[in-house]
C-alpha cells in the first residue's frame, strides 16, 4: 500500500517527458521493497515552450555564422524556458499558469491512489522557482490571501475547467503542498529570480507540515546552481545548503571552463539520490 508520493519538476533546456525515469530507477533500487509504497510522479511542463523554441532554433541554423552550438543551444532553450514563465504571467492561459496545471495534475494523480499521504518534491534547476511559486501561491490561496497569476487565483475556477468538476476539500489540500513532508531541490535558480529585491522581501514558502525538511544541493563549478541560505533570514531557517561535486570524477576537470553537463548531472549523484531515498524511506516506515 502506498505511504508517500515523490513528484519531480524538471529543469530548464531541451527535456522529454521520461526525464525522471534514470532518477526513479535508482530510486527504486536504492529503496528495494519499500519501493513498493511510494508512487511515483513527473510533472512536465517543457512541452508548452519546446516547440517555438526548437523553431527558432531551426531558423538560426545556416543564417548566420555562430559557435559554441550546443552551448548556445542550452541557453536559447533554458533562458527562453525562464522568460516565458515570467512574461505577462498575470493573463488567463499564461505559459505561467500552464506549467502549474502540470503540477497539479501530477499531484492529482498521486492523490487518486492514497488520499492525504505525505508528498516529497524533487526539483531541477528552473523546476525550483517554477515549484516554489506554485507552493507560495496555493498557501496565499488557502490563506485567502488574493494570488494574481496561475491556477491558484481561482483553483475552483482551475479545476472545473480541466477536471469537469470541483475539488474536493481533501484534492484542495493536497494540491496546496498541505501534506509536503520533503523537498530536495538541485542546480536551484531561485537567487537569479529575487536577485533583483531587497531582502525582507525575500520570502520562502512557509513549512507545510512539521516534517517539512528542504535540502538545496549545488555544484560551486555550476553557474546556475545557487545555495540558498544566504538569501534571507527566511531561507536560512529553512534550507539546508549541500555542496556536491556533482560531475564527479575526470569530467569535473572540465566544468572549471563551465558547461551545461555542470548543471544537468546532479540526479546522477549518489549523494542526492541517496539523501531523497532517505526521505522517502523516513515517511513510508
Amino acid at each position: 500500500m502506498a505511504e508517500v508520493a515523490l513528484i519531480t519538476v524538471h529543469g530548464m533546456g531541451e527535456t522529454l517527458d521520461d526525464y525522471a525515469d534514470a532518477l526513479m530507477g535508482r530510486l527504486r533500487g536504492l529503496l528495494g521493497a519499500t519501493s513498493g509504497k511510494v508512487v511515483m510522479r513527473s510533472a512536465y511542463y517543457q512541452k508548452i515552450l519546446q516547440d517555438n523554441e526548437t523553431e527558432v532554433w531551426r531558423r538560426m541554423q545556416g543564417r548566420a555564422p555562430l559557435r559554441y552550438a550546443d552551448l548556445r543551444k542550452f541557453v536559447l532553450y533554458g533562458f527562453g524556458d525562464a522568460a516565458g514563465l515570467e512574461n505577462r504571467k498575470e493573463i488567463p492561459g499564461s505559459v505561467y499558469e500552464e506549467a502549474q496545471g502540470e503540477i497539479a495534475k501530477a499531484l492529482l494523480s498521486a492523490h487518486a491512489v492514497r488520499p492525504g499521504m505525505p508528498v516529497v518534491f524533487v526539483a531541477q534547476s528552473l523546476g525550483c522557482q517554477v515549484l516554489s511559486s506554485y507552493i507560495y501561491d496555493a498557501q496565499k490561496a488557502m490563506a485567502g490571501r488574493p494570488v494574481g497569476a496561475g491556477i491558484w487565483r481561482n483553483i475552483d475556477a482551475w479545476a472545473e475547467t480541466h477536471f469537469t468538476r470541483p475539488l474536493t476539500a481533501s484534492e484542495k489540500t493536497f494540491l496546496s503542498a498541505g501534506t509536503c513532508a520533503g523537498l530536495v531541490t538541485t542546480g536551484c535558480n531561485i537567487p537569479i529570480f529575487v536577485a533583483a529585491h531587497k531582502e525582507m522581501h525575500i520570502i520562502p514558502i512557509a513549512p507545510p507540515t512539521q516534517l517539512f525538511k528542504w535540502i538545496n544541493f549545488y555544484d560551486p563549478d555550476d553557474v546556475l546552481g545557487w545555495p540558498l541560505q544566504p538569501l534571507s533570514s527566511g531561507y536560512r531557517v529553512l534550507v539546508e545548503d549541500r555542496a556536491i561535486n556533482a560531475s564527479g570524477g575526470v569530467a569535473s576537470l572540465l566544468l572549471r571552463s563551465w558547461n551545461p553537463f555542470a548543471h544537468n548531472s546532479y540526479w546522477e549523484d549518489t549523494a542526492v539520490v541517496e539523501a531523497i531515498a532517505a526521505m522517502l524511506r523516513r515517511l513510508a516506515a
